[in-house]
């Protein structure tokens, strides 16, 4: 059936998410954030959409795409929608090797002809990456008298907003050793919370902001020496990797390190880069 034939079927309120508006959906999505939404993933997005919905009052997924499409309700509806659609799982210490080979290798590489070091967290979700990564530089600096900064950025505001606040379930500091969470985590007065909060001077380290990978150009101030990308790279097509870790590429320092996901790689993408390690790479 045709995008014309879909398009003249009548909608009942209610009905699930029409094909024509799935496609338009998916379309948006992929060309604003680089996200696939291949069509295995229309149920999860029409629940998704639910809680926007209510916010205007709407019980029908098809009506709401109208709004978006037909009503001009995409312009102040654009940041919700992807913040709706964005998966952020996240953990302290995930992939705890890249961590190793920052604290013993990296780190010390680069103090050798720096006396700051600047660090990327490039999708940082609510902040677990970006605490860690400041747990390891904090006690690399108090070691070597190397001073540290850290900007964390994701397209989702709404986990931005929790990783500014700095607090987690207490379970989720479960890959902590005792030692920094002696030092860089305070509990709740109230046990029962079961909360956790990053200490005020980490996160004093830690700048968040919102940024689209998918936009041209980043407003990166300084050159970095440390860029984590880890995990977003996946949801990409081929063509968008290259484009974004071109971009990513710009801002990285000459010997600086780029590190990715274990699942992620570059291969077949031209970047000014050589592999050292598993899925990390240092600027040539």
């Amino acid at each position: 059936m045709s995008q014309a034939a879909l398009a003249l079927q009548p909608v009942a309120p209610g009905d699930p998410l029409s094909a024509r508006n799935f496609a338009r959906l998916a379309e948006f999505i992929h060309s604003y954030s680089g996200i696939k939404m291949p069509s295995n993933k229309q149920t999860m997005l029409e629940g998704r959409l639910r809680r926007r919905m209510r916010a205007h009052g709407m019980d029908d997924v098809n009506a709401y795409c109208r709004f978006l499409f037909e009503e001009g309700g995409l312009d102040g509806e654009t940041t919700y929608l992807i913040d709706a659609v964005t998966t952020n799982k996240t953990e302290f210490f995930r992939e705890p090797v890249h961590f190793t080979f920052m604290e013993k290798t990296a780190l010390p590489r680069l103090a050798k002809s720096r006396g700051h070091i600047n660090v990327w967290s490039a999708a940082a979700s609510t902040g677990a990456e970006a605490y860690t990564l400041a747990m390891v530089l904090d006690e690399f600096r108090h070691a070597h008298r190397v001073d540290y900064s850290i900007l964390a950025t994701d397209i989702c505001t709404e986990v931005l907003d929790q990783a500014i606040a700095g607090r987690y379930p207490e379970a989720m500091i479960e890959p902590v050793s005792t030692s920094r969470r002696q030092r860089y985590v305070m509990r709740a007065k109230d046990p029962g919370r079961g909360e956790v909060r990053i200490v005020p001077g980490l996160r004093s380290k830690v700048a968040f902001g919102r940024l689209n990978l998918m936009d041209e150009t980043y407003p990166v101030e300084r050159e970095m020496d440390i860029i984590f990308c880890r995990n977003i790279l996946i949801y990409f097509d081929k063509p968008t990797q290259a484009k974004v870790l071109t971009r990513l590429c710009r801002h990285l320092a000459p010997d600086g390190y780029l590190f990715l996901g274990h699942s992620e790689s570059i291969v077949g993408i031209d970047l000014p880069v050589r592999q050292v390690a598993n899925t990390i790479f240092q600027k040539g």
